[in-house]
């Protein structure tokens, strides 16, 4: 080996899911870049493997990834890994392969386990094609942007949730997209691997019980838009979506104004419901 980059992936939580050409790989470079030290030297621990370590992760990568770079260029090999799975995939390893190929480096991918088309394959629903919006931003505009073009495309979509950030992202989905199928995959591939199958409206009261807060690693697959199949939105449902925008900061007239364009009602009359329902 010399003077290349190598997307290794890693298992998402069973380390029986490790190929073998991961292994050689790792076992062959100069040295890792890892997007937390103590979570890869556990794995190369485990299988018996000595190698430096570089932390190159979100906060650090615009200026670690040009000294990564350039130690390349001279002549060593690099094995970029993500915490668990594939790297590069909502992931700053991204932006390395992008420096890398800018710069004429040599890159080869090591596949392996993905928590995304995992949970798509149990999930039970379409799999012929699907959309990856891996995590919502937590800013609202930008959350309630993306959510709203989500909400009209057809494909399986498939998003990364936090557990102390589930709930809030349930309700979101919910007030967003209405009733539709969605399976909930919990830490995938691990002793406590779970899939629930449900819907929307029933998700969002899954964890309303204080024994039973969300832990773990979530992947959400949620059925596309069904054009065919869109019911008609009562009033009651559409004032909930408004309610749900303005309680993440959304004007009131700005939020009836977003859900009058699926709802079937207009903005004034979503509007004097909201303020009727005040009085």
């Amino acid at each position: 080996m010399s003077g290349k980059l190598y997307i290794v992936g890693t298992p998402i939580g069973n380390l029986g899911d490790i190929t073998l050409r991961a292994l050689e790989t790792l076992k062959a470079v100069d040295f890792i870049a890892a997007e937390d030290t103590r979570v890869t030297q556990k794995l190369l621990l485990h299988f018996g493997i000595k190698k430096p370590l570089v932390s190159y992760h979100e906060h650090n990568r615009k200026y670690v990834g040009g000294s990564i770079a350039e130690r390349i260029l001279s002549g060593e090999t690099c094995a970029v890994v993500t915490d668990a799975g594939m790297p590069c995939i909502s992931d700053p390893g991204e932006d390395l392969v992008r420096l890398c190929a800018e710069r004429g480096i040599p890159v080869e991918v090591v596949p392996g386990p993905s928590a995304a088309v995992s949970a798509l394959a149990i999930s039970g629903l379409d799999t012929s094609k699907f959309a990856f919006e891996g995590f919502l931003s937590t800013a609202p505009s930008s959350r309630r942007e993306a959510l709203e073009k989500a909400s009209k495309e057809e494909r399986t979509l498939i998003f990364y949730e936090a557990p102390h950030k589930l709930v809030a992202t349930l309700g979101d989905l919910y007030r967003c997209f209405g009733e539709r199928k969605i399976s909930i995959c919990r830490e995938m591939t691990k002793l406590h691997e779970e899939v629930i199958r449900t819907t929307l409206s029933a998700a969002v009261n899954l964890y309303d019980d204080e024994k039973n807060k969300p832990r773990g690693e979530f992947v959400l697959i949620v059925e596309g838009f069904k054009a065919e199949q869109e019911p008609e939105i009562s009033l009651e449902s559409a004032l909930e979506r408004a309610k749900g925008l303005i309680a993440g900061g959304t004007k009131a007239t700005e939020a009836c104004r977003e859900i009058a364009k699926t709802a079937g009602f207009s903005k004034s009359e979503l509007y004097s419901a909201l303020l009727a329902g005040k009085e």
